[in-house]
């Protein structure tokens, strides 16, 4: 998968890799430790928290009808060759609506990713914080986990230029503080907060937001709720 900014969205302690193999072992990282809060960003997975009031629980939704159209403007357009990724995506969706406490969880986009400046802005959410990645108490971690086992395959080098670029431009519209991503095992790792633990950036404020949007283009899809 994948918890951008209009903010946001994701940070290398939480997400350690872009491949399905690291993704897991970064989101399974994720829901042993202890939840962090989100904010407005890509990365707001990884701010100061907000008030973990409980929400309320949503009906099972219904799936989205199908749809010829395939355009952005129609996620329940099923797109050719990545259909078991979809559908595994629309089924996480599903349960973070359901069981997950978040009843307005947006659609995947028609690539299967998640539309992380979506996702992180109802993250952000005063009380809505806690369980924005798996769902309150991870309840919809099993359907993450089929996300990503599904997860079409990456060409690792082009992810690490996507994201360099990435911090790059970040560190140009004054991040100075954000890092490069590194390469492990063929891996990319992604950069972002050198400190996700204790954050070093905020990014609430509004310079980090004007950054994520002025870089956002730089990140290749899927990537965006990694760095």
């Amino acid at each position: 998968m994948s918890p951008q900014t209009t903010s946001r969205a994701t940070p290398r302690a939480t997400f350690r890799a872009a491949s399905r193999a690291t993704a897991r072992l970064r989101l399974t990282a994720l829901v042993a430790a202890p939840v962090l809060a989100l904010t407005a960003a890509c990365g707001g997975a990884d701010s100061a928290g907000a008030a973990k009031k409980d929400d309320a629980i949503a009906d099972v939704p219904k799936a989205p009808a199908a749809s010829t159209a395939q355009s952005d403007s129609s996620p329940s357009a099923k797109p050719k060759g990545k259909s078991a990724f979809y559908d595994a995506q629309m089924k996480f969706v599903q349960c973070m609506r359901a069981k997950g406490g978040y009843k307005e969880f947006p659609d995947p986009k028609l690539s299967g990713y998640l539309d992380w400046a979506k996702v992180n802005e109802l993250g952000s959410q005063p009380g809505r914080n806690q369980g924005i990645k798996a769902g309150k108490n991870n309840v919809c971690f099993p359907e993450l986990q089929v996300v990503m086992d599904t997860e079409p395959k990456r060409d690792q080098q082009k992810s690490y230029e996507s994201m360099l670029a990435h911090a790059k431009c970040m560190r140009d519209n004054g991040i100075s503080k954000f890092t490069n991503p590194t390469m492990s095992g063929g891996n990319a790792i992604p950069g972002g907060d050198p400190s996700p633990g204790s954050p070093a950036i905020d990014q609430e404020s509004p310079k980090y937001k004007q950054a994520r949007e002025a870089c956002k283009s730089k990140l290749l899809d899927g990537l965006d709720g990694m760095q």
